[in-house]
């Protein structure tokens, strides 16, 4: 098993070392896509909060209930922290009880991507930026059944709120 690791890192070192000299974009290593916007880990610390990094870049969640935009009740939009990309509206956004504002619905079905997330020993649908493959958080099929029944559990980290 660990000839096999050793392997595929150095394959996968040999295929990023190809990319990067002939100028052609690195596939994601967890969904093996190339997404058109792409930067480094230093970029996105430039661009992104710290608890905005950890939840796109890292995949990572912030705190239920204590963040900026559970409780937002504003009319206005949604954009992405990354790339100021317009995801969701306040008026397909609901109270779902989770303490994470969740939608029944993104802006445009293109904006976002849907991956299978296997992490934490679960097997979720992770809501992905279409155009940089960056972590917003997971939908699910419990959301209010006369708006399609999707409910769209974002990070308010991944998100900035435009008022109207």
């Amino acid at each position: 098993m660990k000839t096999i690791a050793t392997i595929f890192t150095a394959a996968l070192l040999l295929t990023m070392s190809i990319y990067a000299q002939t100028g052609k974009k690195i596939p994601n290593p967890k969904t093996g896509k190339v997404y058109p916007v792409q930067k480094s880990e230093a970029e996105w610390k430039k661009i992104l909060s710290p608890l905005a990094f950890e939840v796109m870049v890292n995949r990572g969640t912030e705190h239920a209930f204590r963040n900026a935009y559970h409780n937002n009740h504003e009319k206005g939009i949604y954009v992405s922290a990354a790339t100021g990309e317009p995801l969701f509206r306040s008026e397909d956004k609901f109270d779902s009880g989770t303490g994470w504002p969740s939608f029944s619905r993104p802006i445009n079905a293109r904006v976002v991507a849907i991956i299978t997330d296997k992490s934490h020993g679960m097997v979720r649908d992770e809501v992905i930026e279409a155009k940089t493959g960056l972590h917003l958080g997971h939908v699910f099929n419990d959301g209010p059944r006369d708006k399609g029944g999707k409910r769209y559990c974002m990070n308010s980290a991944a998100l900035k709120f435009i008022r109207k």
